[in-house]
Formats: structure tokens, C-alpha cells, sequence
């Protein structure tokens, strides 16, 4: 039985700047976990979200699981 696909799907953000940036406070990679409409936005999410690993307001996007 092939499985639909449902119009509200989970995805994961991850912080951009973790990744460049080495003088952060703590190590690691700041990642969130919401649902997005795959009919209204089918490009991929970038939203601003809290880093506590770099301690600020910075753009989180999509990533594939």
C-alpha cells in the first residue's frame, strides 16, 4: 500500500552560523523541530530562531532528514 503525502510535513532547522562560526560560547549546533504547509511554502523554510550555542537571534533553515 503506497504511503499519501500529507500536506503538513515535520522538519528540522539548523543553525547557519554554527557550523561557519568557531568562536562561539559552546559547541554544538543549534537545531529546532516545527511543520510547515507543503502546498503554501514549498521552497525551503528559513526562519530567525534563538542560538544558544552563539548566543543570539540568528537564521535557521531547512535541512533534510
Amino acid at each position: 500500500m503506497a504511503k499519501s503525502k500529507e500536506i503538513r510535513v515535520t522538519i528540522n532547522l539548523e543553525c547557519i552560523n554554527c557550523a561557519e562560526n568557531s568562536e562561539k560560547r559552546y559547541r554544538g549546533i543549534s537545531r529546532y523541530t516545527t511543520q510547515k504547509n507543503r502546498r503554501n511554502t514549498s521552497m525551503r523554510l528559513e526562519l530567525k530562531k534563538f542560538c544558544r550555542y552563539c548566543g543570539g537571534h540568528t537564521i535557521h533553515k531547512e535541512i533534510k532528514k
